[in-house]
């Protein structure tokens, strides 16, 4: 049941999981010990925008790992990806663009948005063009979090991925490899070509030998899904074969102050560490530098006014709201303009609105000239926003349930828990959306618990105003 570590939380995460092998140098030193050079049979990955992680491999260690990490704070989210790692489809050409081809994979369904069900097939990744309506064979080569714009990455080439080997079918293995590659006592099956990880050089003949296994019996496995599957013009959109169990998980600011408490048992780790890095690259960078030179001379609370003076947001500037939801998708509710902040963690943002529609639950029309003003508070359950007219006139407040605040610095990152508490101008207060938080637990997209929490955040809220 081993797994493999990698991104801006493997510290923190290789103290929290059990059985990690092939560790890096630097988390071995951190550790001040050696970690097998053995197969993984699931891998953890930080996402690219650094908001959380990707679990992907066996799904009952997937699974387990998951729900290890769920237990780090309430949160903590996951969900289950629709197009995941290595999974090969028969798909249907919906559109295409300049660089490649989007790829309906999967039939539309009740349940995750259309876009889920597409992938995005480069031009330099299939041997001759394709046109809309169009059907091919594809395979996963990289998923996507939910919440993120950007589709899965697909290919035209089978392929069985690793971390120590991979596999390709019709491939050409590689000259170079590890020392003992040219005895290793397993060969990959007739058809696949074996290329060799950079950490396959330190493995032994064993690990060398039972990852080729390993990979083999998944080659066969694909293999024998699709070697007399209908072609894809008979069947379009669908799954041949499923891949590895692919699980995302979000990480709130809880959850990364819970990893800075794991990572601060092995080394020395500053006071909101996983929050600052989560913001950006170069605040990542300053953090690993800050903690070099300034080893055990950390306070004990997150320097919000100093992350953001250095990093953002800074008056004037502008801030996108990224709503998250329960099913894992975010959503851009605007960007506004920062017309305050303070040095505990409070940002006023100013957003000017277009004619039509009307205020969500206030029942009220947007009109030309209307303004909505946000407050955020680092770390809060909640965020009030007040609609007023060109005039001035109060038109309304919507005061937003959600996990911890985090204000970064081009966005505010939360998910939202449904059930909020509106004010509307003549002072009445209301409570709204129970009954879709209540749809979410019984679909087992939010824990009980947190779901509790949320009852409890909008009550006080009621209360309040």
């Amino acid at each position: 049941m081993t797994v493999r570590v990698r991104g801006i939380y493997a510290t923190a995460l290789t103290a929290f999981l059990e059985d990690v092998v092939q560790a890096s140098p630097p988390i071995c030193r951190r550790f001040e010990g050696s970690f097998p050079v053995a197969p993984a049979r699931a891998t953890v990955e930080a996402t690219a925008d650094r908001q959380g992680v990707g679990v992907h491999g066996a799904p009952e260690r997937v699974e387990m790992i998951t729900e290890r990490l769920r237990s780090l704070a309430s949160d903590t989210l996951a969900w289950e990806t629709r197009l995941p790692r290595d999974a090969v489809y028969a798909g249907e050409v919906v559109e295409t663009l300049g660089s490649g081809a989007l790829v309906a994979c999967e039939p539309d369904a009740d349940g995750p948005p259309a876009g889920d069900r597409t992938g995005f097939l480069p031009y330099s990744k299939t041997t001759r063009h394709v046109e809309t309506g169009e059907t091919l064979r594809v395979q996963v080569d990289e998923p996507r979090p939910p919440w993120t714009d950007d589709r899965p990455v697909l290919g035209t080439t089978l392929r069985i991925q690793g971390t120590l080997a991979s596999l390709a079918r019709g491939g050409t293995a590689r000259s170079d490899g590890p020392e003992l590659a040219d005895i290793v006592p397993a060969e990959p099956p007739e058809g696949w070509a074996l290329d060799w990880g950079t950490g396959a050089e330190e493995a032994d003949l064993d690990a060398l030998g039972e990852v080729t296994e390993l990979l083999g019996d998944r080659a066969r496995a694909l293999e024998e899904a699709v070697v007399d599957a209908p072609e894809p013009d008979e069947v379009a959109p669908h799954r041949y074969w499923a891949g590895v169990a692919t699980r995302w998980v979000w990480f709130g600011r809880e959850s990364r102050f819970a990893l800075d408490d794991h990572r601060r048992g092995v080394t020395a780790t500053m006071p909101g560490h996983h929050r600052t890095k989560a913001g950006s690259r170069a605040a990542s960078d300053a953090v690993d530098f800050v903690e070099r030179v300034c080893e055990g001379s950390a306070t004990d609370t997150f320097p919000f006014d100093a992350v953001a003076t250095q990093f953002g947001p800074e008056t004037g500037a502008t801030l996108t709201i990224g709503h998250g939801k329960p099913d894992g998708r975010r959503i851009e509710l605007g960007t506004g303009e920062v017309v305050d902040r303070d040095s505990d963690g409070n940002v006023r943002l100013r957003r000017e609105l277009s004619a039509g529609g009307t205020y969500d639950a206030l029942d009220v029309e947007i009109q030309a000239g209307d303004v909505a003003v946000t407050k955020f508070q680092e770390g809060r359950w909640w965020y009030p926003t007040v609609y007023r007219g060109e005039d001035g006139t109060r038109r309304g407040t919507y005061v937003n349930v959600c996990t911890p605040v985090e204000i970064f610095p081009d966005e505010v990152r939360y998910v939202d828990l449904h059930v909020d508490v509106i004010k509307h101008a003549d002072g009445t207060v209301e409570r709204v959306d129970d009954d879709e938080l209540d749809a979410a637990v019984e679909a087992g997209l939010l824990r009980p618990a947190l779901a509790e929490r949320a009852r409890e955040v909008a009550a006080a809220v009621a209360t309040a105003l």
